[in-house]
């Protein structure tokens, strides 16, 4: 079975290097070089540098075009195998390839189809998800399941954790949906469309914090948008990221009449307690712009006049 990967990020590289100890992988479709740091430095994305070290035929075209067909055909590939490419295949591309495409996504569908569904998972408080091997066809996310595997989530995974999860469970079901179409054991299992939920891009703006929101919803948000963009708010005029959280019980007494975002105090035991719209949060660590992470007590300790400090707001930037 000759298989044409696609794939970008850290979170492909595992399901290339499985892929690529089990079958011929023709030749590996990603992201053009893109400017990393503060110098914009052109720098290949981890799936390209992987595949050169693997010595694998790389293929890194701006557009999926008649030209990057041409190339993608000289390769002769039988299955597209798709791991977070970041571009929509049309019907020309797809039909490049005898055996059709898979991709892997990292939700139950058809829940969460779109581009994130792991920071949503959490966003909707799911008590549990899974990954997806699934056809590609023309609807987003919407081609037949070929393999599923669900877990539970405990409630206090974060975006990055699940993505690693993902990663190496996902480079496993891979290998074995190949094997069986390359087999001819594939079975394949129309998704009910009608109940199909979406996601959108996450984009740095949606992690400035709502602190009217009650402090689940909150936690799942700082949780979400761990690593990026982080969850985060103002604190006099500068950008606070929060890396860890936690809601404090319901029996703990939260004051009243207080404004959300307002720090009520410090328990040197759980956190910086912060009110929200409804109960408190206590923040675990956290991060002021241009400065080092900190621990709750370290970054109190630095903060002598913290409490009845009212975080919030937004920038521009």
């Amino acid at each position: 079975m000759r298989v044409l990967f696609a794939g970008t990020p850290d979170m492909a590289v595992p399901s290339l290097e499985a892929l690529s100890s089990h079958f011929a992988v023709a030749g590996v479709l990603t992201a053009p070089d893109a400017p990393v740091g503060r110098k914009r430095t052109l720098t290949p994305s981890p799936v390209a540098a992987r595949a050169t070290e693997l010595g694998l035929p790389l293929l890194r075209p701006q557009r999926l075009d008649a030209s990057c067909r041409d190339e993608v055909a000289a390769l002769a590939p039988e299955l597209l195998v798709c791991v977070a490419y970041g571009k929509i295949f049309g019907p020309r591309f797809l039909a490049l390839f005898p055996r059709g495409g898979i991709n892997l996504h990292p939700s139950l569908l058809p829940r969460h189809r779109g581009p994130s569904p792991i920071p949503a998972a959490i966003l909707a408080g799911d008590p549990e998800t899974g990954i997806t091997i699934q056809r590609l066809a023309e609807q987003m996310d919407g081609g037949d399941v070929l393999v599923q595997e669900r877990f539970s989530l405990s409630g206090r995974e974060t975006t990055g954790e699940l993505t690693e999860r993902v990663a190496a469970d996902g480079a496993r079901l891979l290998v074995d949906a190949v094997h069986r179409i390359a087999e001819g054991r594939q079975k394949a299992t129309p998704q009910d469309h009608d109940a199909a939920t979406y996601c959108g891009l996450i984009t740095s703006a949606d992690g400035w914090i709502d602190w009217a929101l009650d402090a689940g919803a909150v936690d799942r948000a700082v949780r979400a948008y761990s690593p990026w963009p982080s969850a985060h708010t103002l604190l006099h005029g500068v950008r606070l990221s929060i890396h860890e959280s936690v809601p404090v019980p319901a029996e703990s007494s939260s004051p009243t009449g207080v404004e959300p975002g307002t720090v009520v105090s410090v328990d040197k035991k759980i956190g910086i307690l912060v009110q929200t719209g409804s109960g408190l949060l206590a923040i675990r660590r956290l991060q002021l712009q241009s400065r080092n992470p900190l621990d709750w007590n370290s970054f109190a300790n630095g903060h002598r006049d913290l409490v009845g400090t009212v975080l919030g707001g937004r920038t521009t930037a």
